[in-house]
């Protein structure tokens, strides 16, 4: 039996980022759960943002603490866990080290604006609608050196995203 991976991973970014996606993958590979973050939205954020009204930091902030208590969760039974998460402001990737864990990782995926809306505009099923696009890049914080997150570029294919990302876990 391998070794249990402990790893604690974010992938962060705006709507259409592919998020979920590579999330899910990487935590497939290495054998760990993965949580989609806006499952863990409030339903009043979630009709917000379907009306397309963009979230405050204090809409957020339930969302951030219940992410934050997963990864300390994790933390705490010593297993791995990839959690999708915008995480769009410094001091939300802050609150989710201070509250949730210090050593957790942050995957940036970033992408042009027009790779973004041409995503988000063939996405089916989404409470985010591409409306959205604009807030929430008026509002990123994109990580600087020293929060030392992965920086991925999203015109890469998933494979070659994934294979990056295993090869440093």
């Amino acid at each position: 039996m391998g070794a249990v991976h402990t790893g604690l991973y974010v992938m962060m970014g705006v709507s259409g980022s592919g998020k979920s996606t590579i999330g899910a993958r990487l935590a497939r590979e290495l054998g760990i759960d993965f949580v989609e973050g806006d499952d863990l939205h409030p339903p009043n954020n979630v009709n917000l943002m379907a009306a397309g009204i963009p979230l405050t930091d204090d809409d957020r902030r339930d969302w951030l603490m219940a992410i934050a208590a997963r990864l300390r969760e994790a933390k705490r039974a010593r297993i791995g866990l990839a959690l999708a998460c915008s995480a769009l402001k410094r001091s939300y990737r802050g609150l989710l080290r201070s509250v949730g864990a210090a050593d957790v990782r942050f995957v940036y995926l970033a992408g042009s604006r027009a790779l973004l809306a041409e995503r988000m505009a063939q996405r089916r099923g989404h409470f985010m609608p591409p409306s959205l696009l604009e807030s929430q890049l008026a509002i990123l914080e994109e990580p600087s050196p020293d929060e030392r997150a992965w920086v991925c570029d999203i015109r890469e294919t998933p494979d070659t995203i994934i294979g990056d990302l295993v090869a440093r876990s």
